[in-house]
């Protein structure tokens, strides 16, 4: 497995027989492999979702798009992007909870976000991996207490389907504005799930607060990766 991290929350995962693109928005894609690509896009935040996704239909490979609940192909989104009928019809556009087969071999479910669309959790070739989005316990000093305790009750329940479960590659929010409390989400998904590999993501290029985590929870450095720059390439079993 191949791991490219692009920018931001972007990462291109390429499998031996499909290729996983999540939230590209910024960021050189490396050359694209011509085996069957699945286009993933979480939300509709600038920071996660581009239109210039669909000029990745190219007629070059098969191509699927998922997008999450919030990213709307009206007529007036799909002339503004120059979305092709064609196009479009190879887009799913999916909530929290729900299941997808969109090319061969390939199975995604998805989960709620704490904020808007979802998180994906896709299997292909034998591995699980899960990109987050912006499913995440967002926990912000000086928010009214109530909205925090909501939000954790909310990103408790929504984790909850990996419970146990296996997971290659997890691609996790460790945002750095949220200070210590940032730690939050990524700790309790990796004591969540049983999780080979955790990349880093939403991090705004400041890198290095994958360190400060791993000094607060040594326990997970086996199993994180740190991101030190775009276009970065990993290597995993």
């Amino acid at each position: 497995m191949t791991v490219t991290f692009l920018d931001h929350s972007g990462f291109l995962v390429e499998l031996p027989t499909v290729t996983l693109l999540f939230d590209w928005w910024k960021g050189a894609l490396p050359p694209l492999p011509a085996k069957p690509l699945l286009v993933c896009a979480s939300h509709r935040h600038p920071d996660h979702f581009d239109p210039k996704i669909f000029s990745l239909d190219d007629g070059r490979r098969e191509i699927r798009f998922l997008l999450g609940r919030g990213i709307r192909l009206t007529d007036r989104n799909r002339e503004k992007w120059g979305l092709s009928e064609e196009t479009a019809e190879k887009c799913q556009i999916l909530s929290g909870g729900a299941s997808a087969s969109p090319l061969p071999g390939v199975t995604v479910e998805t989960l709620p976000s704490t904020d808007e669309g979802v998180a994906f959790l896709a299997a292909a070739d034998g591995r699980a991996i899960f990109h987050a989005g912006d499913l995440n316990w967002w926990h912000w000093e000086g928010e009214d207490p109530d909205w925090n305790r909501n939000m954790e009750a909310n990103f408790r329940r929504y984790a909850e389907p990996l419970r146990g479960r296996r997971i290659d590659l997890a691609m996790l929010p460790l945002d750095p504005r949220l200070g210590e409390d940032g730690f939050r989400g990524p700790r309790y998904f990796l004591e969540l799930a049983e999780i080979r590999h955790f990349l880093p993501m939403h991090q705004w290029r400041h890198f290095d607060f994958t360190e400060k985590f791993l000094a607060a929870y040594p326990q997970f450095a086996a199993q994180a990766i740190p991101v030190e720059r775009r276009g970065q390439q990993f290597l995993l079993e």
